[in-house]
């Protein structure tokens, strides 16, 4: 199969949001009136960002979800996306799912296909993803001000513990870098679930314009995201350690799984995951106090949980406590590809 049949084959559909998709050298995009479009690049490389042996359906949703995530962090509506491939073989076998979990996620969210490039070479995926968001409306890293509350999307942590059981599994990670968390069977599946089809917070993002001052998606750990949202706004924090734990220990399955997790002394490990662990594709914002009624209504109209865990604060630096209000230490690091 040479690399036209390929791409006619597994990644040519049907694209009436787009001038022009997939064909010519070029795709055409027209942006309505009033909007700008939003703009996003991000690449998954064999055997740093997955394992080459991963099945390939749910390696294509996440070829996409992450992506999509960067747009929901900038309350986007996806229009369009194109997709660079790297493959060692044209193989049906492995094409064939890969293209139907990434477009099962893009027909779910209206986001086409409409270009991109293939290669022979190690396996790596590069998506660039493109949304419209009304002019004065995107949600950007530099807007939150002194005061403002910090809120957390969903549940963080689950996937660096299934990374954590996968690379325990091949023995890629020594025992001693951390305490192990086992989790029920069917807790982990969870958390594998997590790790592999994490779900981009689009709706949420979208009902968080006009509300938000901030956002950021959470991708290389809790910490490090809030940080790029302080560093650009040019402000503090102080975080609740209390209020970060129950992203994780809580909305189990299983009684052994939440008994274990909420016991002193796992909180430690529990905290690393949840504060620093990241491929979390949650959403990090920040909204005035005031308006904490309306970003529990964009939160219930998005469908998905939010928890307050922290303030914005006019000193520079982050700052973590308990839940009594005393410091607690920050030695929790962030994922950085080149650290």
């Amino acid at each position: 199969m040479g690399e036209f049949d390929l791409i006619k084959r597994f990644f040519t559909h049907p694209t009436p949001k787009a001038v022009l998709g997939v064909g010519d050298d070029c795709a055409l995009l027209q942006p309505r009136p009033g909007m700008h479009l939003a703009i996003s690049s991000d690449m998954l490389v064999s055997d740093r960002h997955f394992f080459a042996d991963v099945n390939p359906r749910t390696l294509g949703h996440k070829a996409l979800a992450v992506n999509l995530s960067d747009l929901a962090a900038c309350g986007a509506t996806p229009v369009a996306f194109t997709l660079a491939l790297s493959l060692p073989e044209a193989d049906p076998a492995w094409l064939g799912p890969f293209a139907e979990g990434m477009l099962a996620l893009a027909n779910a969210h209206g986001c086409e296909l409409i270009g991109g490039d293939t290669t022979k070479g190690p396996l790596n995926i590069c998506i660039t993803v493109f949304g419209e968001v009304p002019q004065g409306q995107a949600l950007l890293r530099s807007g939150a001000k002194a005061g403002d509350d910090i809120y957390v999307s969903g549940t963080l942590g689950d996937a660096n513990v299934a990374l954590a059981h996968l690379l325990r599994q091949r023995r890629e990670a020594p025992d001693s870098t951390q305490a192990f968390i086992a989790l029920s069977p069917a807790d982990l599946s969870s958390a594998m679930a997590r790790l592999e089809q994490p779900t981009p917070r689009v709706a949420l993002g979208i009902a968080l314009r006009g509300i938000a001052t901030a956002a950021a998606d959470i991708s290389d750990g809790l910490l490090g995201d809030l940080g790029h949202i302080l560093e650009r706004s040019g402000i503090g924090a102080t975080l609740d350690t209390a209020s970060a734990f129950t992203l994780m220990a809580a909305h189990r399955t299983s009684t052994q799984s939440a008994q274990l997790l909420a016991s002193e002394a796992m909180r430690p490990v529990v905290l690393r995951h949840v504060l620093s662990g990241g491929d979390d594709y949650e959403l990090v914002f920040t909204a005035p106090a005031s308006r904490a009624a309306e970003v529990q209504a964009a939160a219930k109209a998005a469908h998905t949980s939010i928890t307050r865990i922290g303030q914005i604060d006019a000193r520079s630096g982050l700052r973590l406590t308990d839940g009594n209000g005393r410091p607690v230490d920050n030695n929790f690091q962030s994922f950085d590809h080149f650290a």
